[in-house]
């Protein structure tokens, strides 16, 4: 392993003299000189910008066909989400510097999405299809001040597609792939992937309406043991996306957005080292349906905007009952209200301000074999007024500084701040940045009310620190950023069940928990038809939070353009071992493995054969067929091909 990490030090070295990029392959981070809204909630230049933030764009997204979500966010780097390379419907888990699901927020066209009914409060990434999506924007660290709960270690800021300038236009898609292990060599089609738009500006008014699918099988969740095959567990996805908007006058405009996603799949039972969790019974769907309104109003110092959006979530499943030897069925329900009402004043010409207050409502109701909970008893509202000042100079120097007191229904008040300086040298490309920030995470309605609930719950909190610098040299040709993070986290969640009475109940953790890291990043432009990414991470953790992290990872990704119409990427990605946990059923103990590291090489080739018309795909991924263990006893991918065609009308 050392031999394997020198090399990949080596090589990023190499690159990172040269290199840049939180993303491998062809997620490319944007210019210095672009547009960036997730640290201030408004469009601001990301060179005035003190964080290091990521723009991954629709041109990116179009470049990474045949992926899904996940893996696509896997490759930034900082950022690790297990689960990306099993199958379709395996959970999956956020990884972002030592945190975990709870702590990463998920924001879709400005509205912080959960699942009130799940026990971390976390949205399911698996409702959504790449193809829907216009840009991602990933800004690490803590983010409470401006977005509330939950921001704890990232926020991930999705924009959906939107209308285009003419008054009909139209874009459709369809993939067919294979979806092996690594012990498999099937051939034929078992990943479709397929969808259709419509959109247009006319006049004052703006539409967008949309329909997307997948559908999987072949794999088993559960990895067969040697000798062995499990059933397949198939996974489908549907979503039916829709935006319309009308501009008033120059200064008055609004729209609204509706949105159903629907995923249905097999699963297993959990692994716990008995070879007996294969099972053709088990079945779950979750559909979630969010609609909302956005007015925004522009006057002369600044902007007024409101976000006022509901969402629900129903998740069922129907699975076998071991003991009983039959199936038993569960529901678990969720409801959202988000109402955001925020202003940009220009105080001066070099500071301005944002103010704002969020009103958050949730609720939810079960009913299991175990019992049922309902909704009246089973909610909590949150109202938290904020505040942010954003300094920028002619000189260079530039700052971002607020706070957010949070009022819960629940457990009271709570204050996180954020202060965040940044500097651009003039004598040389380089910009030092720095922050100090906190965050704040809720208890769920679960961890709070449910037969193991505890209402006397605090909500867990978070202290991160960064320091980094960002450059850029050959003309704006090579962009190099660094940053160092520590981060602390008090108060965590956790389930204790007493030695003596054996009742359980989730509590606050007693003691203080740590991580800290290196995120590098590099890109070269080396010639106009030649574009060469990097990154590493280096993540260190407490005992405490070490579950399928890697202490180092890598991406390093090359994109070639031998002419208008041909599109060439090779990537390539390191993960290093992981300590993970299962409960084994043969001696009824949690037991500890560290899983070895993997490497993946993926490959992608495209051609435009009608200018902006109509585009081919073919890529292949593990091109070696790495047989890896992502999360222990499950499955993973193998060596698979995807063919696949873009149409635009």
């Amino acid at each position: 392993m050392k031999k394997n990490l020198w090399g990949i030090c080596a090589l990023t070295a190499w690159v990172s003299a040269v290199s840049y990029a939180q993303q491998s392959d062809s997620t490319r981070v944007n210019q210095l000189d672009e547009v960036v809204i997730s640290d201030t909630k408004f469009a601001q230049r990301k060179e005035k910008s003190g964080k290091v933030i990521v723009k991954i764009s629709r041109e990116s997204l179009e470049q990474r066909k045949g992926q899904t979500l996940a893996q696509v966010l896997s490759t930034v780097a900082g950022v690790e989400i297990n689960g990306n390379q099993s199958a379709n419907g395996k959970n999956l888990g956020y990884y972002v510097r030592g945190g975990r699901n709870q702590q990463v927020l998920i924001v879709i066209d400005g509205v912080p999405v959960t699942d009130p009914s799940g026990i971390s409060f976390e949205f399911d990434l698996r409702l959504l299809a790449v193809d829907q999506i216009e840009s991602i924007e990933i800004m690490k660290g803590a983010a409470s001040t401006l977005y509330g709960t939950g921001a704890a270690t990232a926020v991930i800021n999705i924009t959906t597609k939107g209308a285009g300038k003419k008054a009909l236009q139209g874009q459709a898609y369809f993939n067919i792939g294979s979806n092996n292990s690594a012990a498999q060599s099937t051939i034929n089609g078992q990943e479709f992937n397929q969808g259709f738009s419509v959109n247009g500006t006319s006049g004052k008014v703006t539409y967008q309406a949309g329909v997307n699918s997948t559908e999987s099988g072949n794999l088993s969740q559960l990895a067969p043991p040697v000798g062995q095959t499990y059933e397949e567990d198939r996974f489908s996805r549907l979503n039916y996306h829709g935006k319309f908007g009308y501009k008033v006058s120059s200064r008055f405009r609004w729209e609204a957005f509706a949105q159903v996603d629907r995923i249905a799949n097999d699963y297993d039972q959990a692994f716990d080292n008995t070879g007996t969790g294969d099972t053709p019974i088990n079945t779950t769907t979750s559909e979630q349906t969010r609609w909302g309104f956005t007015p925004t109003l522009s006057f002369r110092k600044g902007e007024l905007k409101l976000i006022a959006a509901y969402s629900k979530i129903v998740r069922r499943y129907d699975e076998f009952n071991a003991w009983s030897g039959t199936t038993d069925a569960s529901e678990y329900a969720g409801r959202s209200v988000n109402v955001d009402l925020f202003s940009k004043y220009q105080l001066t010409d070099k500071l301005y301000l944002v103010a704002g207050t969020q009103y958050q409502f949730h609720d939810m109701q079960t009913q299991t074999p175990f019992g049922a909970q309902r909704r009246e008893a089973t909610k909590f509202a949150l109202i938290d007024p904020y505040l942010t000042l954003v300094w920028t100079t002619a000189w260079g120097g530039n700052l971002n500084a607020g706070a957010r007191w949070n009022h819960h229904s629940e457990y009271g008040n709570n204050v996180v701040y954020n202060i965040n300086p940044s500097y651009q040298l003039k004598a040389f490309p380089v910009k030092l940045i720095s922050s100090l920030s906190t965050a704040f995470v809720t208890p769920s309605l679960f961890q709070l009310y449910s037969p193991f609930g505890n209402t006397q719950l605090k909500p867990e909190t978070n202290l991160t620190a960064e320091l980094g610098a960002e450059a850029q040299f050959l003309q704006k040709k090579l962009r190099v950023s660094a940053v160092g993070f520590y981060r602390e986290q008090v108060d965590s969640f956790g389930f204790f069940t007493d030695p003596v009475t054996f009742n359980s109940n989730y509590i606050n953790i007693t003691g203080l928990n740590k991580a800290r890291g290196v995120e590098a990043d590099v890109v070269w432009q080396v010639h106009k038809k030649v574009h060469l990414t990097a990154n590493y991470t280096f993540t260190q953790v407490d005992e405490a939070l070490n579950r399928l992290i890697p202490k180092h990872k890598a991406n390093i990704g090359l994109d070639v353009t031998p002419s208008s119409r041909w599109f060439i990427n090779v990537n390539y990605q390191y993960v290093d071992t992981r300590r993970d946990l299962f409960f084994d059923g043969a001696t009824f103990a949690t037991t500890a493995v560290d899983l070895s590291a993997y490497r993946l090489f993926n490959g992608l080739v495209k051609y435009e054969v009608f200018k902006n018309q109509l585009t081919l795909f073919a890529a292949v991924t593990n091109i070696q067929n790495a047989n890896f263990t992502e999360t222990i006893g499950y499955t993973t991918r193998g060596r698979n091909f995807s063919l696949g065609l873009n149409l635009n009308l």
